[in-house]
């Protein structure tokens, strides 16, 4: 197992802390936190297998975060001495007094047990930025020679982002944690160009970003070997495929597409901040509101839909052991036997909904991008529940008469209140009496959110549970952003609208 960077432990976090929270307790708070991050990160781009960029970069600081007369104050720093810990704090408080004027709803924060000096480390092999660059730039050259060196294949693009995160927080109530964490995300995109008709098709690897370390880049739970070798084929057969032919079909979707859908549909609908209108700058607000009205009544889909929000799953970009708040990582069930059940909250958020949920204590989703970024609600891992029949993707399709196969991501477009929206993909694969009758391009469906759900008739099990995500979801203005995983399963929805991406309608 890995331990914390002593890097990061030598820095006078605990000093900083005390001397913060000590004058924050002197000027009345009712609240205070402390944070202190270093991130480092490093980009890595090829084009056609050289360099095109690459770029390393590592923040650090502190912030201070208090509830003063019932409004929030927040303020940051990069000085890491005591005295201008002292200042922040000060900063923070005034932030405080400045805003209360306008604050009509006085912060109410959820009771919280004391955690006192814990530590934890997110279980990764490898620490990549321990690799040399020259061991990561060649790996991503000889991975793109080999794409150009199959037919039909023009151009490659080929990146990885790397994250290393260390998390120092602390609070008056004596909580105290120190955690660390990575993230890796790589990927690699063919390109075939057809000159005379002056169009090109692309194709990406499905690997999905992951909170593993370079063992990931070697083997280790994913076969670059197997995709990267099939890439030219699916990206030949892609060029040749006949357009879409639009209307209504039986859709059956991947999980490498689903995941997508889940997080704009799902994940940021149930944002307890949206539906109580207290978000909109970034992507809107929610259409799962008021919650008096939805909790326990709103039919998301039917009774074997189960979507369980999970900070604590293996590998998931969203893994923690407690959220920017001090609360330990949650797993708990926001659909549940089709029927929708809980939100997403903080701390603060708690008291809008505990009398309809019966659920007292923060759910664990505060979390800031960087360390001079204020803490708010960010989604967890959120996921579909595989179902008690052990069934693939294969099988589906083997029990559809006429319909469509989506797998991969593409482009999007959701409303702004997470309701109304139309999805694409990567490959698309035209179903015909159970059998794959060949592949198809410019395909997109769309729908609205409980519509699409309620038309699920079936979910695939165990066996076929794979987990994708977002390495950089935005939310909030100033805009943060942060990642998150979603597992899910292959599913069929009945009758969906298609469209062809290339006709006017």
């Amino acid at each position: 197992m890995p331990e914390i960077d002593p890097e990061f432990l030598a820095l006078p976090m605990r000093r900083l802390a005390d001397a913060a929270l000590s004058r924050a307790r002197e000027l009345g708070v009712q609240h205070a936190d402390f944070r202190l991050e270093r991130i480092r990160g490093q980009d890595l781009m090829l084009r056609d297998g050289r360099v095109d960029s690459a770029a390393d970069s590592v923040t650090q600081g502190f912030a201070v975060r208090v509830v003063h007369e019932g409004t929030w104050g927040f303020a940051a720093g990069v000085d890491l001495t005591p005295e201008a810990a002292v200042r922040v704090a000060e900063q923070a408080v005034e932030v405080a007094a400045v805003s209360r004027p306008v604050n009509s709803d006085p912060v109410e924060l959820a009771d919280e047990p004391v955690h006192a000096d814990v530590t934890w480390v997110a279980p990764y092999g490898v620490d990549p930025f321990s690799v040399p660059d020259a061991d990561k730039i060649g790996l991503l050259g000889e991975w793109s020679e080999r794409l150009l060196a199959a037919d039909g294949v023009d151009h490659v693009q080929a990146s990885l982002l790397q994250v290393l995160e260390n998390k120092f927080y602390a609070d008056l109530a004596g909580t105290v944690t120190t955690q660390q964490r990575v993230r890796m995300h790589p990927e690699l995109e063919a390109t075939a160009v057809d000159r005379s008709r002056g169009t090109f098709e692309q194709m990406r690897t499905n690997a999905p970003p992951t909170a593993r370390g370079w063992e990931y880049m070697t083997g280790d739970t994913w076969d670059w070997a197997g995709e990267l070798a099939r890439i030219p084929e699916w990206l030949t057969e892609k060029a040749k495929a006949p357009s879409i032919e639009p209307g209504r079909y039986d859709l059956v979707v991947d999980p490498t597409n689903l995941w997508l859908t889940i997080h704009e549909s799902i994940g940021h609908s149930t944002e307890l901040d949206r539906a109580i209108g207290e978000e909109a700058n970034y992507a809107g607000t929610s259409f799962v509101a008021p919650p008096q009205k939805m909790l326990g009544t709103l039919k998301f889909g039917p009774t074997f839909m189960n979507i369980r929000a999970d900070r604590t799953q293996q590998g998931s970009l969203a893994r923690v052991a407690w959220d920017d708040e001090g609360v330990p990582a949650d797993d708990w069930l926001v659909i549940e036997r089709g029927i929708f059940k809980d939100y997403q909250t903080t701390r603060e958020q708690v008291a809008h909904i505990q009398k309809l949920t019966g659920v007292t204590r923060s759910h664990g989703c505060s979390f800031a991008e960087s360390w001079n970024r204020v803490q708010f609600q960010r989604m967890p891992n959120i996921s579909l529940i595989p179902g008690e029949r052990d069934i693939t993707l294969e099988d589906i399709v083997a029990d559809t008469g006429r319909g469509i196969v989506v797998k991969n991501r593409g482009s999007w477009s959701i409303d702004h209140q997470r309701y109304n929206f139309q999805f694409s993909g990567q490959a698309f694969y035209e179903v015909r009496s159970g059998k794959i009758a060949g592949m198809l391009k410019d395909v997109a469906y769309q729908g609205n959110t409980p519509t699409f759900w309620n038309s699920m008739d079936v979910i695939g099990g165990p066996r076929s549970y794979w987990m994708g995500g977002s390495f950089t979801d935005g939310k909030g203005e100033p805009s943060q952003v942060s990642s998150v995983s979603h597992g899910c399963v292959p599913a069929r929805f009945q009758n969906v609208t298609i469209l062809n991406t290339r006709r006017a309608s």
